[in-house]
């Protein structure tokens, strides 16, 4: 039935055994799920109310992915999983191998699995790379400065250690290099400030294009910045649905914004001449700015540096609450113990990104 389980996602084949053996009595991984007699406790926000996931989230880009993933489980479930259980009635039983069941070992997976790194040049030509669940290689909880890792070899995985352990040290895995927003979405936590080094903050792409068109000051200009866009999409530089990602130290898609904010900062005679040369230039100056660092960032042309800070100053009004609030929360030790585990979460996702927005803002000001 190989052909019929195929997915976008690639989790189909795996959901299934899952979905099976999770509820066989006879399974002979009973001893592994005992181990999550109920996945209730699981909190990712694909389980909280649509409204508490707004109202907490709101800005992060959670809510967004979440979506995404509900509509994906819905329509991979309906599709696939349904017609395929309904065809094997000796096996399966929608009654008790529900939706909300499907979404839960969704969440299971995401949480607990693990995919094998592949080699770049494999990226394109595999498709899916599905994960698998491995049994007690998955007790092991992350933080971004851990102290052992998985290694993968043909015959065996292996959880090694990186660095000397001492007695009763608890022992950290990584889960890679995650954001804040990214391990909520995906394992329902967030790591508090400033322990997550990899943090990120994004501005979407198109917040860019808003704030170049506020800046433009005449139809003319409005007109310009539509064209710029426009050939920046052409390019493969910006989307709809992209984003510029910030780490604490540099911009981790330090190409797109450089090349974003050289093109959407021309002049009219210069963004011609840009055009005649497909976007190609040859001057020492590119090699300077190939990477967007933090020294790089504050040492931008007026402009860029202009357009950059409308851009956060935009991306900062997409949160419900600034930056102070936050701190006093977090400073507060009474008020924050109070909070429900789910506010705490994602009280560690907002302010990580808010710290970032902020340095930014200092650093082209």
């Amino acid at each position: 039935a190989q052909e019929s389980l195929q997915s976008q996602s690639g989790w189909v084949p795996l959901l299934l055994a899952l979905l099976h053996e999770y509820t066989a009595s006879n399974s002979h991984w009973q001893p592994y799920f005992s181990l999550w007699e109920d996945f209730r406790s699981l909190d990712h926000p694909m389980f909280w109310p649509q409204e508490e996931r707004s109202r907490l989230l709101q800005g992060t880009g959670i809510p967004e992915a979440v979506d995404k993933d509900l509509a994906n489980i819905h329509v991979e479930y309906s599709s696939i999983i349904l017609p395929f259980m309904e065809s094997h009635p000796s096996i399966f039983d929608p009654k008790r191998h529900t939706l909300e069941l499907y979404k839960q070992l969704v969440a299971f997976v995401m949480a607990y699995s693990f995919q094998e790194p592949l080699e770049e040049e494999d990226e394109d030509e595999k498709g899916p790379n599905p994960p698998m669940m491995v049994p007690v290689a998955d007790i092991l909880n992350h933080v971004a400065n851990h102290n052992a890792n998985l290694e993968y070899s043909p015959q065996c995985l292996r959880m090694v250690t990186t660095q000397p352990v001492g007695k009763g040290q608890e022992i950290f895995n990584t889960y890679g290099q995650m954001a804040n927003w990214q391990l909520l979405h995906m394992y329902g936590f967030a790591e508090p400030y400033p322990g997550n080094t990899n943090d990120t903050a994004d501005i979407q792409m198109v917040t860019l294009r808003k704030a170049a068109l506020q800046r433009a000051q005449s139809e003319a200009q409005q007109q310009l910045v539509s064209e710029q866009w426009d050939f920046l999409c052409q390019l493969e530089m910006v989307g709809e649905e992209g984003a510029f990602v910030l780490g604490w130290d540099e911009v981790l898609t330090e190409e797109e914004l450089s090349t974003t904010l050289k093109v959407l900062c021309m002049s009219e005679e210069e963004f011609k001449e840009y055009k005649e040369q497909d976007g190609w230039e040859d001057d020492s100056e590119e090699e300077e700015t190939s990477t967007l660092s933090n020294e790089a960032l504050s040492r931008l042309k007026t402009p860029c540096k202009e357009l950059l800070y409308d851009s956060v100053l935009l991306t900062l009004q997409s949160y419900r609450s600034d930056l102070k609030a936050e701190q006093d929360l977090l400073n507060n030790k009474e008020a924050y113990e109070k909070l429900s585990r789910r506010e705490q979460q994602a009280l560690h996702v907002r302010y990580g990104q808010k710290r970032i927005l902020h340095q930014l803002l200092e650093l082209v000001q």
